[in-house]
Order: structure tokens, then sequence, then C-alpha cells
């Protein structure tokens, strides 16, 4: 028997291109909650200021942002991605949105770059003053905040999927 569904709303993630129902039931707000709480304890919804943190550090919280959300999408199984009704959104839907389409061009993009540019540090330059030095990390750096702001966009609709106060600012 399917869970009960406690919640009905229209939703509009415009930079995924998703926009349509979202009948949301008690295990998709569950895993709803367990990737939100992911997301907004990460630099993914966090300002990363100039000269404030390492960019590797960054890159880092991306990707383990997408390997818990994978993780949560196998525990809680096929029902988080299947839609009530047809053409209607789920969790599902939103997360492998915001995996496929935001996370994987930053990681797949940025990542090798980065390894690249680390291989070449000097032994007596610190991780921060070498990443500095870098010609690409400004450009990295607006990346992560171009994808940061979506990334908030997601974080409130996952708050309100959770019924929980927004816990980011």
């Amino acid at each position: 028997m399917a869970d009960a569904i406690f919640k009905s709303f229209k939703i509009k993630i415009p930079f995924l291109g998703l926009e349509g129902n979202w009948e949301v039931d008690d295990v998709q707000r569950k895993a709803a909650w367990e990737i939100y709480v992911e997301l907004v304890t990460r630099v993914t919804v966090i300002e990363l200021k100039k000269d404030e943190g390492i960019l590797r550090e960054a890159l880092t919280s991306f990707y383990s942002l997408f390997n818990s959300t994978r993780e949560v999408l196998k525990k809680y199984g096929p029902s988080v991605a299947a839609a009530k009704n047809p053409g209607d959104m789920t969790l599902g839907h939103v997360a492998t949105g915001v995996l496929n389409k935001e996370l994987r061009p930053l990681l797949a993009k940025w990542h090798p770059l980065l390894e690249d540019h680390e291989g070449r540090r000097p032994e007596k330059v610190s991780i921060s003053e070498h990443e500095r030095s870098w010609k690409h990390a400004k450009a990295l750096r607006k990346e992560i905040e171009k994808v940061r702001k979506k990334l908030i966009t997601y974080a409130d609709v996952l708050a309100e999927v959770s019924e929980v106060d927004k816990l980011h600012a």
C-alpha cells in the first residue's frame, strides 16, 4: 500500500527546466529532509567569500552532496521517483536534476583542472597560497557561486517539502 499524500503543490525550478505538480507522501518528505540537512550544512549553500576557504574543500563538499543524495535515493527506493499522476514531479526528478544538470558539470569541469594545478604545488608553498595563485581560481569561485545560488532554490523547495522553516540564510 502506498503512503498517503499529505501535501500537494505546484513546483517550478527554472534552472532545471522542471515545472508541475508534486504530491508529497511521508517517504518523500523524510528523504527530502535527509537531503536538505546534507545540503544546508555544506558550503553548497553558504557563500564562499573572496579569500575564504579552499577551493578543493568546496569541490569536495559538492561531491559529497552528490554521494549523499544518491545514497538517500537508494535508501528510500523507487517510491521517491514514482509520480502519482503522469507528468507530476517527485523528489527523484528534482534530486537527479540537481545532480546531473548542476553538480556533475561543475565537478566534471573543475575537478581535473584543479587537481592538475594541485599536482604542481611547490613543497614550501601553502595549499591556500598555491590555490590563490592559480589563474583559474577566480573563475572557479564564480562557478561555485553560480551553482550555490541555484542550490538555494533547491534548498527552499526541500524545506517546503520537509515542512520545516528554512535553516539556511
